[in-house]
């Protein structure tokens, strides 16, 4: 629950030195070992890697750009390199970055590190996470420079921000709930610092001011309201609902929805890896928050009338998959009616998706990149549709441009606005390579995605047969992309057309094997 994007994690490195005594040296590597492993967990849970690791960059290397209202800020190096590093740090060190926002040489860091929401982790925790960083190999990389300009270039003029936003101090538990309750409000208000991205105000960090889990824009992306709030919040969802979306990326049952944009890769990097009782422990403290309500639907313009502005763009583009009905396909397409995600208040994140469109995931089939074939008015008249046909209710589009302003951010492999990626499981990776996809995916005409494709995919799933069949698809696709991005046969085609049609067919065959490629290389009837 957290924008990847937007979070500075400092990091330190300190040399232990444990007194052995009468313990023996076993016993203290014991400990050590102990230590780092809750550390790394801590760690995780803060999802610390996520902004210090730039594009094709080491991990927790740093110098990840970080799209901030007053600049980019390039993050740190939080390996132990005592040159570009954070070799020369104590443990006193971090615990002072974490818990008041000063770093080592006295001077104030940027709020886009959030210490307003680290300073509530324990000192014991602060030494855990401290030696799992002690323990990640030394990379040298030296920290390029911020773009800052003037007059926020100038640390000590953040004296300002602070006296008015912040207040250095550890969690307190609250003595009138349960166990479970606190540890959920430690990981929430603490390492995972949920309302940098879902308080309503950004600016005031994790202040009394800040529109606390309401909801609001984070670099471009909407994070919704998550609050007990029973219609634009989780307040309608079950636990195990919200638990499984926070495990998955998508929630069971009948509120539908499908993680995408920051939110996933949070979800990926942090919160599936957590403990399901930590998971269960936020799902509780959310629970006691002041349910906010985003906005009153009864103000809303209804869109189920015929001619509504954006059907006629639906149902060219979006009904074949997600129904004309907007229910999709259980268990392969998402539905857009009902969905709680879709019906946020801010529509940034509904417009990114349709732009940049979506990896398979948890199950469900991938989603083409429609919008990058689309004009800006047909984007925003059919964000809007979906938004409130079918008995959903949103605010609709009013900021001339949002659409524009998406485009220009949104660069995604699906959308041809980015470049191929790498295939992220290496044993995938090898299987598919070894089935020789890079050759037989060269020069390949859409009439005959089908037969290759069936081809490929048994010795695929024979060489892991544990492997998800999401990241299969996402494998194939990626193969795909790097070898037919470039092939002069796609000149005149919509490159986002292609790939999303290829995607889409792997993800049909992978999940209907009896489906076989006709003589004629018809198409294979989608989930």
């Amino acid at each position: 629950m957290r924008n990847r994007r937007t979070a500075l994690r400092l990091g330190a490195a300190l040399t232990f030195g444990f007194g052995v005594g009468a313990a023996s040296a076993q016993t203290v590597a014991s400990q050590d070992a102990d230590l780092i492993k809750r550390g790394e967990y801590l760690a995780t849970a803060g999802d610390c890697v996520a902004c210090h690791t730039a594009p094709g960059g080491k991990p927790f290397a740093g110098n990840y750009v970080l799209n901030t209202p007053i600049g980019k800020i390039r993050t740190p190096n939080l390996t132990p390199d005592k040159e570009t590093g954070l070799g020369n740090w104590s443990a006193d060190d971090f615990y002072r970055a974490f818990h008041e926002g000063i770093t080592k040489d006295g001077s104030y860091l940027y709020p886009a590190f959030p210490f307003a929401w680290y300073t509530k982790v324990t000192r014991a925790d602060s030494d855990a996470i401290f030696a799992y960083l002690k323990s990640l190999p030394a990379v040298h990389e030296p920290r390029k420079d911020s773009e800052i300009p003037f007059p926020f270039n100038i640390r000590t003029a953040l004296i300002t921000w602070r006296t008015a936003f912040f207040t250095a101090g550890e969690f307190q538990p609250d003595p009138q709930a349960s166990a479970e309750v606190n540890r959920g409000g430690y990981l929430v208000e603490g390492l995972g610092h949920c309302g940098m991205c879902h308080n309503a105000n950004k600016i005031v960090g994790n202040s009394g001011l800040a529109g606390k889990l309401g909801g609001g824009v984070i670099d471009g992306w909407y994070a919704p309201n998550i609050t007990p709030d029973d219609h634009t919040g989780i307040g309608a969802w079950s636990d195990d609902q919200v638990v499984t979306y926070l495990k998955t990326g998508a929630a069971p049952g009948n509120l539908p929805g499908v993680a995408a944009g920051p939110m996933r890769q949070t979800i990926e990097e942090s919160l599936s890896k957590m403990t399901d009782a930590d998971l269960k422990a936020m799902v509780a403290y959310l629970r006691t928050q002041k349910a906010k309500e985003s906005y009153k639907s009864k103000d809303l313009q209804a869109f189920n009338a015929a001619g509504a502005p954006g059907a006629a763009t639906y149902l060219s583009y979006c009904s074949s998959c997600h129904k004309p009905d907007g229910r999709g396909v259980e268990g392969a397409i998402p539905a857009l009616a009902g969905n709680t995600s879709v019906q946020a208040k801010g529509p940034e994140t509904v417009i990114r998706v349709i732009l940049g469109g979506l990896a398979a995931q948890n199950g469900y089939a991938p989603m083409p990149a429609i919008g990058a074939g689309m004009t800006d008015q047909e984007v925003a008249d059919v964000t809007d549709y979906v938004r409130n046909a079918w008995g959903n209710a949103a605010p609709v589009i009013g900021e001339r441009g949002i659409v524009a302003t998406a485009r220009k951010a949104t660069e995604t492999m699906l959308a041809g606005s980015a470049p191929c990626a790498e295939i992220a499981q290496p044993e995938i990776a090898k299987a598919i390579a070894e089935s020789g996809a890079s050759q037989k995916l060269k020069g390949l005409a859409q009439e005959d995605f089908i037969p290759v494709i069936n081809t490929l995919l048994p010795p695929i799933k024979a060489a892991v047969p544990g492997a998800k069949g999401d990241d299969i698809v996402n494998g194939l696709t990626t193969a795909f992309c790097q070898a037919g991005r470039n092939d002069p046969a796609y000149e005149k085609l919509a490159w986002h057309a292609v790939i999303g049609s290829f995607s889409s067919i792997v993800y049909s065959q992978m999940k209907n094997p009896e489906v076989r490629a006709s003589k004629d290389g018809g198409a294979v009837p989608t989930p």
